[in-house]
């Protein structure tokens, strides 16, 4: 198994959950896994990157046009990090707008939750569910029950089911 991942987002919007999530899933599967963070200006909603090489790499960083599959937490930056795709790359995206990539509305999944920070793991939970990813749903639900704080675990376990959900039912 070897996949090369890139999350891209805007800070705040929680690339650094989903990395840590197809992480310690990977790491669940006992794959080898490498990962790096580009925080930038993230506390200030700047663009964020982060990167998962799960499989044999001896680099954590993925070369332009290598990476297999791409979640984009914002449409805007589609622009910014597109290059890292392979030509035949899963792209998925939170947007309402459809494009040439697997597009769901998380954000206003997320508003109608009631939970607007839940975007990343609808993104995650619909990437999963649509089978872009090396990790199965199940494995992924234990991670996020195993590593989520007690106070975020239901709202957490409820995005990724509403992800993964609308990815079954051909959204």
């Amino acid at each position: 198994m070897k996949q090369q991942i890139i999350i891209s987002g805007l800070g705040g919007q929680g690339a650094l959950t989903v990395t840590r999530v197809l992480a310690e899933s990977a790491a669940a599967m006992d794959l080898e896994v490498l990962t790096s963070e580009t925080h930038g200006m993230a506390q200030r909603g700047g663009t964020v990157i982060s990167m998962v090489k799960v499989g044999p790499f001896r680099g954590p960083l993925i070369p332009a046009g290598q990476a297999d599959v791409g979640l984009f937490l914002h449409s805007r930056n589609l622009a910014v990090h597109y290059g890292y795709l392979k030509w035949n790359a899963e792209v998925f995206v939170n947007s309402a707008v459809p494009g040439d990539y697997h597009n769901i509305d998380a954000q206003e999944l997320a508003r109608q939750m009631g939970a607007p920070v839940a975007a990343n793991l609808i993104l995650l939970g619909y990437a999963v569910g649509k089978q872009g990813l090396f990790c199965c749903a199940e494995l992924v639900e234990q991670v996020i029950r195993e590593q989520t704080p007690e106070r975020f675990r239901d709202i957490n376990l409820k995005a990724f089911r509403v992800g993964a959900a609308a990815a079954k039912n051909g959204l």
